[in-house]
């Protein structure tokens, strides 16, 4: 075998079909686009996502950054800063703070937030901790305890 007995194989090479060249060589007048309309014209078609004029899809959707957290956990926020009026060696719960007036509006359990400095020890009972807020309450010599909401 020889570079000049190199040949592509029988059937791999076809000719491109040539339309629109009159009425005897099988594609003509429409050129396979059938009659009339935008797609049967000549240029490209339309551009994607175009409607007809309809105002498209994604001009109808709003654009909005991110995505909901579906079932959202909301809680009752209190930072550690508050919790410094308190006597020592109280008892805090989420109860015991509206009582005390320190709360005002319960959204749902209890969280204790970091922010602040605290002083005195507590037993504080909360749904969730940040972990700033629980190294001062236990640094404060208090304690931490997650009660399920």
């Amino acid at each position: 075998m020889r570079l000049n007995d190199v040949k592509p194989q029988k059937g791999s090479k076809k000719r491109r079909k040539r339309v629109g060249r009159g009425i005897s060589a099988g594609q003509g007048a429409s050129a396979g686009l059938g009659m009339r309309g935008q797609k049967s014209r000549s240029g490209s078609g339309t551009r994607p996502g175009f409607e007809g004029g309809q105002q498209p899809l994604y001009r109808r959707l709003p654009k909005l950054k991110g995505f909901p957290i579906i079932n959202r956990k909301i809680y009752t926020t209190i930072n550690v800063e508050k919790l410094a009026t308190l006597p020592a060696n109280t008892e805090v719960t989420l109860i015991s703070l509206k009582a005390a007036g320190i709360l005002t509006a319960v959204k749902g359990p209890l969280k204790v937030l970091g922010n602040g400095e605290l002083g005195v020890p507590l037993k504080v009972q909360a749904a969730a901790f940040t972990g700033q807020a629980r190294s001062k309450i236990e640094a404060a010599g208090g304690s931490c305890e997650v009660v399920k909401s």
